[in-house]
């Protein structure tokens, strides 16, 4: 059954871009191949969001396939917008392993002839167009569905949500990066929750559900599962992204302590003493790979590791605690337990 949603969702997003395609011909070169880009820059990933739509919307005993190929495909260029213009932001060149939209265009236009500075606004340019294009059509999935209007209107409200929430979570952590002040494992907790728990699992387990027609209470407690189960999830992306192996996160293990990024890590890091020498290179965009090593050898010995896991662990633990609580068909439960335990094994 998942193979026959997701063989739905990839045939869903490839009429869409070969449509896009022939419509964006119309208006040059340069932006159908923006379209070739931004179709590139949504393959290739894990599909965590639609598969969490169709877990709660088949669970939850809906049956319309369309329905909920156009809900999942909703969160799917969601997030494919939010992954495009988090790159701007954090001014990374490299997508799963390969060269993100904003690297792309800016070799096209030094094969135009463009100098650096030319070339790095072609390639920031052509980016934040093409999050804007996908932003766009995740709304216009589900403001076109062809269901009732209560429930098209609460579908919207959950992605409004999701998009509202984000960007207060992207700017904290931008925010929080450039500040002297040492990271407080609350704070870094919130921001994961705003920045990522909400739009990748709340809201895409909410919109199954709601689609499905379940109660307020079926909605409420998938929310809370989502929040905790990602946040759980995030902090194992913050340990593989300085901890991982770049061979399978399609990352360098380098970029986050070059940023500056405030994750659990260093979040318990500021409470010992090896912080003074952590955050001298925290944050430092000459950052080689050795300082770099360096960093990481400082952040196990001082405990960061594990205190990352177990607290990625806690939020596992209450997240099936809000399972155990909820009143939801064993099938749904049984698929959402085993999520929660992907969650804690992610980073070991």
């Amino acid at each position: 059954m998942t193979d026959v949603l997701d063989s739905a969702i990839d045939d869903g997003l490839r009429a869409f871009f070969a449509d896009a395609r022939v419509r964006a011909g119309e208006f040059g070169a340069h932006y159908a191949a923006l379209w070739e880009s931004l179709e590139q820059q949504s393959a290739g990933g894990k599909r965590i969001r639609p598969q969490l739509v169709n877990a709660a919307y088949f669970g939850l005993g809906g049956t319309d396939r369309s329905l909920a190929t156009r809900v999942a495909i909703s969160f799917e260029l969601l997030h494919t917008a939010f992954l495009i213009h988090d790159d701007v932001i954090d001014r990374d060149t490299m997508r799963r392993g390969a060269p993100n939209i904003a690297a792309r265009f800016a070799g096209r236009a030094r094969d135009h002839g463009a100098g650096d500075r030319a070339s790095a606004t072609w390639g920031e340019t052509a980016a934040v167009l093409a999050g804007d294009l996908a932003l766009s059509r995740a709304h216009r999935e589900i403001a076109t569905l062809p269901v009732d209007s209560g429930r098209r209107a609460a579908l919207l409200d959950i992605l409004d949500r999701a998009v509202f929430v984000s960007a207060a979570g992207e700017l904290a952590d931008v925010v929080h990066a450039g500040t002297a002040e040492p990271p407080r494992v609350d704070r870094v907790l919130a921001t994961l929750e705003q920045k990522t728990a909400v739009y990748s699992f709340e809201c895409p387990l909410a919109a199954g559900a709601v689609l499905a027609g379940a109660d307020e209470a079926a909605v409420d407690a998938l929310g809370r599962f989502g929040r905790l189960v990602g946040v759980a999830f995030q902090i194992a992306d913050d340990i593989l992204g300085v901890f991982g192996d770049p061979a399978v996160t399609g990352k360098s293990i380098a970029s986050d302590l070059r940023e500056g990024k405030q994750t659990a890590l260093t979040a318990h890091a500021a409470t010992t003493d090896a912080w003074p020498a952590i955050s001298a290179r925290l944050g430092d965009p000459d950052l080689d790979d050795g300082a770099a090593h360096l960093m990481r050898v400082a952040l196990l010995e001082c405990g960061a590791l594990d205190a990352a896991r177990r607290l990625a662990d806690e939020h596992v633990t209450l997240a099936r605690l809000e399972l155990d609580a909820a009143d939801l068909p064993h099938a749904l439960r049984a698929e959402l337990d085993e999520l929660a335990q992907r969650a804690a094994e992610r980073a070991r």
